[in-house]
């Protein structure tokens, strides 16, 4: 009872970042626990997303073929099946819509300590102690976790996705599910748009500083001239002046780009904690003191209508 059971997520087809993100954790805390690395991968096409979870490090790959979309039915059952098989220390699941719809229920189920929004942890002698934000990101945390087995979920751009090919076992698993009430009949993007800015390699991201409206214009020329997506901070989306999708942050999306270029962002811990696993930051500010710069990897302080046209003739 020293193994990790990670559960993957897809979704409309696609194997969604924070499963590969889940492989590094598990792998983490299956080593802290002496044990092997399982990963369950349940409805879609299983066969495909099993080779796409089929990293280093991964010991076991489980493939539930029921369904085609995501279904609490399904997935509890699935999760509950191959947690009696394989008896795992600990449960990870992702903390999206879905992970928090089913992983409530099946620690409730199998009476176990259930830890959401994770960002890190710990496992010695003295047990597992994970980290986690509280007080709108003000304040971080450790928790410890009594009990022998646990489930947690893990917020995504926290851990490094998995990277590499494995040699993992796949086995495909019969499981028997009640009747569902429910089924999938289409999807309606939050917000409108066709951008999602989570998939993007490089993003500038523009805050209140900018000052007014038709001002975003100067920094979607920036933007532009890298061939990078125009993301925001809450107030700008706030105004109304760019539409939720393009929201970075706590209430908006996690972000992991290549490159991160923050114009007129103060960084305020909720937008810090949608952006601070970028590979890059760059930050431009007026304020050598602003927060942002204390994450930034590089720093230019200086007036964005300054230093944006010299960026923007130089790029071009």
């Amino acid at each position: 009872m020293s193994d990790v059971l990670v559960v993957s997520e897809h979704r409309r087809g696609e194997l969604r970042d924070v499963s590969l993100e889940l492989l590094t954790a598990g792998r983490e805390l299956a080593d802290a626990l002496g044990g092997d690395l399982h990963v369950a991968v349940v409805a879609g096409d299983v066969e495909r997303f099993a080779d796409d979870l089929n990293r280093p490090g991964v010991d076991r790959i489980h493939a539930v073929a029921n369904g085609e979309e995501f279904d609490h039915t399904v997935y509890a059952a699935a999760v509950d099946a191959l947690v009696e098989t394989i008896d795992p220390t600990a449960v990870l699941a992702p903390n999206s819509v879905n992970g928090l719809d089913y992983a409530p229920a099946v620690a409730e189920r199998l009476d176990l300590p259930l830890v959401t929004d994770v960002l890190g942890f710990e496992y010695d002698d003295d047990g597992l102690t994970v980290t986690r934000e509280m007080y709108g990101s003000k304040v971080e945390t450790s928790v410890a976790v009594e009990g022998d087995r646990f489930c947690l979920t893990m917020r995504g751009g926290e851990f490094a996705p998995a990277e590499g090919v494995g040699d993992a076992e796949v086995e495909s698993v019969d499981v028997e599910t009640p009747e569902s009430g429910a089924r999938v009949k289409g999807f309606e993007e939050v917000g409108g748009g066709d951008v999602d800015i989570a998939d993007a390699d490089v993003l500038v991201s523009v805050g209140r500083g900018i000052g007014e409206e038709e001002n975003l214009e100067l920094v979607e020329d920036l933007a532009d001239a890298l061939g990078a997506t125009l993301s925001s901070s809450r107030p700008i989306v706030d105004n109304g002046w760019l539409p939720k999708n393009r929201q970075v942050g706590q209430s908006g999306k996690v972000v992991t780009p290549d490159v991160y270029i923050a114009v007129g962002i103060s960084g305020a811990v909720q937008h810090v904690a949608g952006m601070k696993g970028s590979d890059t930051i760059v930050a431009i500010n007026t304020d050598p003191n602003a927060p942002i710069f204390d994450i930034a990897d590089y720093g230019i302080v200086g007036d964005l209508f300054d230093v944006v046209p010299e960026l923007v003739a130089e790029f071009e």
